[in-house]
C-alpha cells in the first residue's frame, strides 16, 4: 500500500474482489496490487460514505483520489443524472475504477489522471479519503488544487483519521480561508465539510 499513490505502481497483480454493501446500495468492486485498500472497502471511505448528506442531483462532482471506485461510483448511484469525476494519480486505479463503473452501468462517471481533467470544470462537491501520506506539504497542494475547483455554492467532504492529523488539517483549512466544520466523528476518523472560499482569500 506504500505505492498507491504513484503513477505507475510497480506491484505485481494480483487481482481480486471486494464488495461495499450500504443501505442504498450494493456494489461489487473489482480490486488489484498497487492500489489504495486493495482487500476492503477502507473503514475511512466507509465512514465518509454513511455521513455525507446526499450530492446534488445534477453538475459535475469529483471524488479526488477515487482508487478502484467505492467514493464515485456511490456518488454516481446517488446522483444518476450529474457527472462524476474520479481522479488519481495512479493510473492502475484510474483503469479499475473505469471498469466498475461500466460494469455497474454507471455511465456518467469519467475516471481519469488528475492532470487529465479539463481546467474550466467547477465542482458542485468533492469527496475524498485524501492521501494523507504523501506528505503535509504535497497533501496541502493537492487540496488547494481542487478545493478552489469549488463552485461558490460548493462543499468537499474529507474523511481523516483522527491521529493521521485531522485537526491540525481542519485548522489548516480554516486559516487557508475556507470556511470548516466537522461532520461527523466516528471510530477514530472526523470527516469534515470544507466550503467554498471566497476568491481574495485565495
Amino acid at each position: 500500500m506504500a505505492h498507491y499513490f504513484e503513477e505507475s505502481p510497480e506491484a505485481a497483480r494480483r487481482p481480486g474482489v471486494v464488495t461495499l454493501v450500504l443501505p442504498d446500495l450494493h456494489l461489487r468492486l473489482e480490486t488489484d496490487s498497487g492500489v489504495f485498500s486493495p482487500d476492503r472497502v477502507d473503514p475511512g471511505t466507509r465512514v465518509l460514505l454513511e455521513t455525507v448528506p446526499p450530492p446534488p442531483e445534477e453538475g459535475d462532482l469529483l471524488d479526488l483520489g477515487c482508487g478502484y471506485g467505492p467514493i464515485a461510483l456511490t456518488m454516481a448511484s446517488r446522483a444518476p443524472r450529474a457527472t462524476v469525476w474520479a481522479v488519481d494519480v495512479n493510473r492502475r486505479s484510474v483503469d479499475l475504477c473505469e471498469r466498475n463503473a461500466r460494469s455497474a452501468g454507471l455511465d456518467k462517471v469519467r475516471s481519469m489522471h488528475v492532470d487529465e481533467v479539463p481546467d474550466d470544470v467547477r465542482f458542485r462537491v468533492i469527496w475524498s479519503n485524501p492521501a494523507i501520506r504523501i506528505g503535509k506539504q504535497a497533501l496541502r497542494e493537492m487540496l488547494t488544487r481542487w478545493l478552489d475547483r469549488l463552485t461558490p455554492d460548493g462543499a468537499a467532504f474529507l474523511v481523516v483519521q483522527k491521529h493521521l492529523g485531522s485537526d491540525s488539517l481542519q485548522r489548516w483549512l480554516t486559516d487557508q480561508g475556507w470556511p470548516v466544520v466537522r461532520l461527523a466523528s466516528r471510530s477514530a476518523y472526523r470527516v469534515l465539510r470544507a466550503g467554498a472560499r471566497p476568491v481574495d482569500a485565495r
